[in-house]
């Protein structure tokens, strides 16, 4: 099983891009800056599992394998134990995908790394897309409020064999409450002082995350947008070190 302990860097660099020359350099110039890399639709669609291992052996650093599998539990467990050929440190499922799918895809990935002799990646659960806010919920059908879905699909997910979840920055507070010291929370809507938004509607700092209990902060264009990608993840890294969650 693989253990938080294992990545003493936190910060996650979202690389977004089809490019895989392009990524494949900016992993490289990253060096060690990044604890970690994430690549996910756009990148895998465009190259597949090759242009993954390939981009993860240039990183040498863990990958988040970010696909968000959302389908019948038998189909969503056998992507996942697919992909556990990837070598990811962690990858994702939708939460909304009920507690057969959250557990087929934790059983999956334990028979994945058996088969492959490699560490068993963490089930992420995704809850409440970043992008999302109270009237894109309502629009969808859904009446609860962002906190209260979020913390609803965070404890079916927790119960049903997930190792983590992703959610928003401001939801990290109160769902480590809920969910105890352990529960892995993965946190993207980071946005260092002074930088845009985007198009992330619910967004905190790198230092106020982690103060309210993120394990792994997920950051793209502050990094990858940089003149000085590792210049730019070594000053967030470097800003997180006194508050680093044990």
């Amino acid at each position: 099983m693989n253990s938080l302990s294992a990545i003493a860097n936190p910060i996650f660099c979202a690389i977004d891009t089809p490019d895989l020359t392009a990524a494949q350099e900016l992993v490289v110039n990253l060096g060690g800056a990044a604890g970690g890399i994430k690549l996910g639709k756009e990148f895998f669609t465009a190259h597949g599992p090759a242009g993954i291992h390939q981009t993860r052996d240039a990183a040498g650093v863990p990958l988040f394998l970010d696909l968000k599998f959302h389908d019948i539990p038998n189909t969503v467990a056998g992507a996942v134990r697919i992909a556990c050929a990837m070598k990811p440190y962690m990858m994702t499922i939708h939460a909304s995908g009920g507690p057969a799918m959250i557990q087929a895809a934790a059983d999956a990935a334990t028979v994945g790394a058996q088969e492959t002799g490699l560490d068993r990646p963490l089930i992420i659960a995704v809850t409440v897309l970043t992008s999302l806010d109270q009237a894109d919920l309502k629009a969808v059908g859904v009446a609860a409020s962002p906190t209260d879905q979020v913390r609803r699909l965070a404890a079916l997910a927790q119960q049903n064999g997930a190792d983590g979840i992703v959610c928003s920055p401001l939801e990290i507070e109160i769902l480590r409450q809920d969910l105890g010291p352990d529960f892995v929370l993965v946190v993207p809507g980071i946005r260092p002082f002074g930088t845009d938004a985007g198009d992330q509607k619910r967004v905190m700092t790198p230092e106020e995350a982690m103060q309210a209990g993120a394990s792994h902060l997920v950051i793209g264009r502050p990094i990858t947008q940089n003149p000085d990608p590792a210049a730019a993840a070594s000053a967030i890294a470097d800003s997180l070190s006194n508050i680093r969650q044990a």
